[in-house]
């Protein structure tokens, strides 16, 4: 079965490897003219089940060396006291199996896992899809024009699969009323692996360390009802310094560099929600199918889990496996948007009450044993979702090949 996948960032690159590993053809096509081998991006989380199943990639090794090493964080309010934030500890009482890492590290070394499982098509974007139940004919922008026997959108928040497939994003995007932006700067601030944090009533701004760079990267997470291009970075700056221009405190400093940030992102905080994620031969893994909300949902481990159990039920039941692996999915999704607004408001206070009792929480919770931690996080939305997601073995499936090199 030649399958076609659409984007190379995380759950295209899983989903590939497992399809190879269990006899598909995979074909990756991706919009950037060349693999995603930079420190770009803000950084992600992989809790347990992501974690594992990069693990069965054997990639895990070269995910934790590249982790953001970032254990200790400063939070810092108007008119406060600092309060401090034991993070390792932290991370150690939501999840067994943790780990942080910038994203284009975790894209690299993916991609890495799959370059020779997979044929990787660079520069180019699906134009139209025909479906016409045996097959999809894809015709690309590059003028290209082939068959496959599915296509699956791995191509995120904005995905063009699924605007071909499923209709306009204005239709299945719900925003939750946030916004992230992320740059990267010189560390005119001596953070080196620290992470400092200034947060007040509907406004954070967070500054950590990239090791690797010497960098840092600062991180601003807003509320608000804004309209603006996705594609326009200028007007995207724009708007950031209207909102945070006269914030005060390091800020002044960190829009003077905005100018010069080659890997600016913005984004709006938003779920994609879709009664579905298949219609016929075209399937949809990750952001594209069920964005949680950038930053506050958990996407990336969701996204990693979700493509390893698309290929096993593929795997498992041909085309027939889109369903099972719907079934499958929909709980850790439901629990995914069910969690992004709960942390959204935790994060981005949204009262001078939340603003007062966040930071004395965060700094708490990791003073606790580990074990009263996990029975805490254990008994709400936010550690059932990220903490265990069961995966399912599908070993016996795994076709006879070499080892994958890891970049």
């Amino acid at each position: 079965m030649k399958i076609l996948i659409s984007g190379a960032s995380v759950a295209g690159p899983v989903l590939a490897y497992w399809l190879r590993r269990y006899g598909f053809e995979p074909t990756v096509v991706e919009r950037t003219p060349a693999a995603r081998h930079g420190l770009g991006g803000h950084a992600v989380d992989l809790f347990s089940s992501a974690a594992e199943v990069t693990r069965r990639m054997g990639c895990w090794d070269a995910i934790e060396a590249a982790r953001t090493r970032l254990d200790a964080m400063t939070i810092e309010r108007f008119g406060k006291r600092p309060v401090e934030v034991d993070l390792s500890r932290m991370y150690a009482g939501i999840s067994s199996r943790h780990v942080e890492i910038l994203r284009g590290e975790l894209t690299r070394i993916l991609y890495g896992a799959s370059r020779d499982s997979a044929e990787y098509v660079f520069g180019d974007s699906i134009a139209s899809l025909a479906d016409d139940g045996a097959g999809v004919d894809v015709t690309f922008d590059s003028g290209l024009e082939r068959r496959f026997d599915l296509v699956i959108g791995a191509d995120g928040l904005h995905s063009n699969v699924r605007r071909l497939a499923f209709g306009p994003e204005e239709q299945l995007n719900r925003p939750l009323g946030g916004y992230l932006a992320v740059f990267s700067m010189p560390d005119v601030f001596g953070l080196g692996n620290h992470t400092l944090a200034h947060l007040s009533v509907g406004k954070l701004v967070g500054i950590y360390g990239v090791r690797q760079t010497g960098q840092v990267r600062a991180g601003f997470l807003f509320r608000g009802n804004f309209q603006y291009d996705h594609r326009d970075k200028d007007e995207q700056k724009a708007l950031l310094v209207k909102e945070f221009g006269d914030y005060g405190w390091k800020v002044p400093q960190l829009l003077e560099h905005l100018g010069a940030a080659d890997d600016f992102y913005f984004d709006g905080i938003a779920q994609i929600t879709l009664d579905s994620w298949t219609s016929g031969r075209v399937a949809l893994v990750g952001d594209a199918g069920y964005c949680p909300g950038p930053a506050v949902g958990g996407g990336t481990s969701l996204a990693v889990v979700a493509a390893y159990v698309l290929a096993g039920e593929l795997a498992r039941a041909g085309v027939d496996g889109l369903r099972s692996y719907e079934r499958l999915i929909r709980p850790v999704v439901e629990q995914s948007r069910r969690l992004s607004p709960k942390v959204m408001g935790t994060i981005i206070p949204n009262s001078k009450l939340a603003l007062q009792l966040m930071p004395v929480a965060a700094a708490a919770l990791p003073k606790l044993p580990t074990a009263v931690q996990r029975f805490i996080w254990s008994q709400n939305a936010v550690g059932k979702a990220l903490s265990s997601v069961p995966l399912p073995d599908y070993s016996d499936l795994v076709q006879p090949e070499r080892s994958q090199p890891i970049a």
